[in-house]
């Protein structure tokens, strides 16, 4: 039975992203097998506001402090045994700890 792997990288290092997803396209390349992406999805932004001074005296002046949280999406054709094999070499990938990966198998009719 055919199915779609599909591969969510996140994180706050947008090279440590691509670099990964680097590896996973030279994988399925090397393999034969079909990729879509790295799809780039929105980037999320947390910002902070922080007061400057904290016993209230004076003006009210802001620091802004600003996380962004990168997101990549693959979507890998699983078909036949051989396919698999590059599967695990996918798991296999060392990965930073600034990037976590999920992975979710989806069956196509």
């Amino acid at each position: 039975m055919a199915a779609v792997t599909i591969i969510k990288l996140t994180g706050e290092n947008h090279k440590d992203i691509d670099a990964v997803a680097l590896q996973i396209k030279t994988i399925c390349d090397n393999g034969g097998i079909s990729l879509r992406g790295p799809i780039p999805l929105p980037t999320r932004r947390l910002v902070v506001p922080c007061r400057k001074a904290p016993d209230g005296e004076g003006s009210e002046t802001y620091d802004h402090w600003e996380m962004r949280i990168h997101k990549r999406l693959l979507e890998m054709d699983i078909s036949t045994g051989k396919d698999e094999s590059a599967l695990r070499q996918v798991a296999r990938i060392p990965i930073p700890d600034t990037v976590s990966i999920e992975l979710s198998m989806r069956a196509m009719k």
